[in-house]
């Protein structure tokens, strides 16, 4: 599985519109995609998938697939791309909403009907016998997958597959020579079972960006504790860089996952969720820019996002 900062074909948007969750909010989350579609296509080719008749933005340079969906997180429902051989496989798995907790039977189809119209290049492989989330896989491109137990030994995912049998699952399908499991670490609102793409991101030379924590998130400390343990294939230890957490947002009483872990890699550039925290996003950024130093690094206002529990990479999927 390729690592997200090696050079990309292709970024995937699927679209808000007025049936999925995001109808009270439409207008504000849609002029959130516009900036992400914009910035994206400047260097990437852009995927948008959408049901037909939705407004969509006026920029030149994307493809459009019409097809309906439940919702919008296309880095879960979205294929896992490997490569074999010097050729792409395009890996098909189920999605079933984060563990049944959302309907997710549209989104469940939109990778076959993408393929089936010649819009991503590869090869198909259907593995919708088997529930797994881009969200929750990080690669650094050499062998080694990384996720939490929280996550993929969550109930209604693959159950009843032990903890190796999904492991000997994920070296199959994706290549690793090794699956790094963290034991620790979620934040408070989090609808994901603890998607590592919130907590803790893999990056060049050797480099782990991770969410710091906070009084209410003491399961971060203890995840700090494992990424300090761990060692490369190589036997040597990670670079850490460690994020802020954002602070507190709420949505009436609830407090929402505001984390920026949650970026996303283009070619050329890293866009940064931020939160109108100026002190905190310019931080966070400059932190992102040490991990990521010949890239543009560019903030994105993700507030809209997280009202739906998620952020900048949970909307978005890339194609190499």
């Amino acid at each position: 599985m390729p690592a997200e900062w090696e050079p990309q074909s292709m970024i995937q948007l699927t679209w808000p519109h007025k049936d999925t969750d995001w109808a009270p909010i439409l207008a504000e989350i849609t002029a959130v995609y516009e900036e992400m579609a914009c910035e994206i296509s400047k260097r990437d080719e852009l995927l948008i998938v959408a049901p037909e008749g939705t407004p969509l933005p006026s920029i030149i340079n994307y493809q459009l697939s019409i097809i309906n969906s439940n919702d919008t997180w296309a880095r879960d429902h979205g294929f896992i791309s490997v490569e074999e051989n010097n050729q792409i496989l395009l890996l098909d798995f189920k999605f079933n909403g984060w563990g049944e907790k959302f309907e997710a039977k549209k989104d469940n189809a939109i990778n076959k009907h993408l393929y089936e119209q010649g819009l991503v290049k590869g090869t198909y492989e259907d593995h919708l016998d088997f529930v797994l989330e881009g969200g929750s896989i990080e690669s650094d491109g050499k062998g080694t997958i990384f996720t939490t137990t929280c996550c993929l030994m969550a109930p209604h995912r693959n159950q009843p597959l032990t903890q190796a049998e999904i492991e000997k699952r994920l070296k199959t399908y994706l290549g690793a020579e090794r699956v790094v499991w963290l034991n620790h670490g979620s934040l408070i609102g989090d609808d994901t079972d603890g998607h590592i793409d919130t907590l803790v991101r893999i990056c060049p030379h050797d480099t782990i960006v991770y969410t710091g924590g906070d009084d209410d998130h003491p399961d971060l400390a203890l995840m700090e504790q494992e990424l300090q343990a761990l060692r490369t294939i190589e036997g040597k230890p990670y670079r850490l860089l460690k994020l802020p957490l954002p602070r507190p947002i709420y949505d009436g009483e609830d407090r929402l996952p505001a984390t920026y872990a949650n970026y996303l890699v283009v070619n050329g550039a890293v866009l940064v969720p931020t939160y109108a925290q100026p002190d905190l996003d310019a931080r966070a950024m400059h932190i992102i820019g040490e991990a990521y130093p010949d890239r543009d690094i560019l903030g994105i206002d993700c507030r809209a996002v997280i009202k739906q529990h998620g952020s900048l990479h949970c909307c978005t999927m890339q194609y190499y």
